[in-house]
Order: structure tokens, then C-alpha cells, then sequence
């Protein structure tokens, strides 16, 4: 369960609309009322560079804790920045967000190429050292595909025990061959390579800021009530 509309109104007026909104699409998913936390993956590639100047990044961010808010019920997402390795790991909360994400990304220098997979080993192990035990949505946004996939394949297939659920999200059109990998990642057979289906992709467009917040929010929560399903049936996450 989420920390409550009050809460939103009293630490972050700002993100009401997007806690609203998405509550409406958990609702719709037949998710409303589920506890998981929520994690925040952002690519810091040099192809990047545009959409954190126009603040479709940052934007995504709050869009992603106004989500957060209904699902979590501390109000913090953790965020990993990564490009060629992991650039850095920070939280945005929801007294804590306006401006962040750019402030952060600033921070962090060049901006490399695209490697998924220390990105992914960064969310497990911060997932692990937290002790937590109820399942994760993990937002992992990106451009393109990563320079070593065999990496990045073999990390979901072992994250699959685990209960994280990975929600791609591409800032690009939908038949980029850009996206190859990540489509062949959201079709990884089960059992044969991952005993649940741990993984969805869903492409933004090539202008992400511009895609209705209610199409969003369908995207980053419809594969998750199946694999919530898949999850608990496999012993994966309790209830």
C-alpha cells in the first residue's frame, strides 16, 4: 500500500496530479492496493544528452515517484545513472525531486556508452542489502541496445529468482532495430531460460515528453499483474 493522497499533498503538491493519475492505471491493472517498491534505471549514454537538456528525464522521474507514492510507503525511488559503468546511485523523495535529476546527471560527468548489465547487478545488490521481501518494479529506461548483451541477458535470467519485476522503457519508435535486444529480452523463454517471465519493453517514441501520462502508466504496469501472478505461483514472492 502507498503512503496516501494526504501525504502527497502535504510533502509534494506538485506530483498530486501524477499520484492520481497513476493510481487510476493500477486500478485498471487490478493492482491497486499491491505494496512493491520502485527503482529507477536511467541511461547517461552520450545519445542521452537532448532529453535530459528538455527534461524529459527529470520529468520521467517524477512520473515514476508519483507511481512510487501508491505503491511504496516510504516515498523514496532509488535512481542508478549508468552509461559505460554505473555513473552513480541516488534517491529522489518526494521532498527532494524538483530539479534533481538534472542536477544529478550534471554531476556525474562524460556520458559513455550503453552497458546494461552493471546497472542491473546494482539494483540486485541494493535490492538485496535492503532486506526487503516484498517484490520490485524496476523502471529501466534507455535508448538503445547495450554494448554487451550476452551480460545483460545473463543478469536477467539470474535476477529471475528474485522478485524484480523489469520494466523497460525505450526513448525511441518502437520498430528501431535499436530495440532488437530488448524485445528479444521480453520474449526470453520460460521455463527454458528463467523460470517466470521477469521482464517487459515498452518504447516511448522518439519524443517520450510528449506521451500522455495515462499512456504511460498503463505501459509501466501491464506486464506486472502477470508476473506478479507468475511470481507467486513459482514461490518467488510470498502471498
Amino acid at each position: 500500500m502507498g503512503i496516501g493522497l494526504e501525504k502527497v499533498e502535504a510533502a509534494a503538491p506538485g506530483l498530486v496530479g501524477l499520484f492520481k493519475g497513476a493510481r487510476v492505471s493500477l486500478e485498471k491493472a487490478g493492482v491497486a492496493g499491491e505494496r512493491a517498491a520502485v527503482y529507477l534505471v536511467l541511461d547517461r549514454s552520450g545519445s542521452m544528452r537532448r532529453h535530459y537538456r528538455e527534461g524529459t528525464v527529470q520529468r520521467l522521474a517524477e512520473q515514476v515517484l508519483g507511481l512510487a507514492a501508491n505503491l511504496d510507503d516510504d516515498g523514496v525511488v532509488p535512481v542508478v545513472f549508468f552509461s559505460t559503468e554505473v555513473d552513480g546511485i541516488a534517491e529522489i523523495g518526494l521532498e527532494d525531486y524538483t530539479g534533481r535529476v538534472n542536477a544529478l546527471h550534471e554531476g556525474y560527468g562524460h556520458m559513455g556508452r550503453t552497458n546494461y548489465h552493471l546497472a542491473m547487478r546494482a539494483v540486485v545488490d541494493h535490492y538485496e542489502a535492503s532486506g526487503a521481501r516484498q517484490p520490485a518494479l524496476v523502471v529501466f529506461q534507455t535508448d538503445g541496445g547495450p554494448s554487451s548483451r550476452t551480460a545483460a541477458e545473463r543478469v536477467l535470467c539470474e535476477a529471475a529468482r528474485l522478485p524484480l519485476f523489469w520494466q523497460f522503457v525505450g526513448f525511441g519508435e518502437p520498430a528501431s532495430k535499436e530495440f532488437d535486444f530488448l524485445r528479444k529480452l521480453d520474449e526470453l523463454p520460460v521455463p527454458a531460460r528463467r523460470p517466470v517471465d521477469n521482464a517487459g519493453f515498452w518504447a516511448a517514441g522518439s519524443e517520450p515528453g510528449a506521451v500522455p501520462e495515462g499512456t504511460l502508466y498503463e505501459a509501466l504496469v501491464a506486464e506486472f499483474p502477470q508476473w506478479l501472478a507468475a511470481a507467486r505461483a513459482a514461490g518467488i514472492v510470498a502471498g
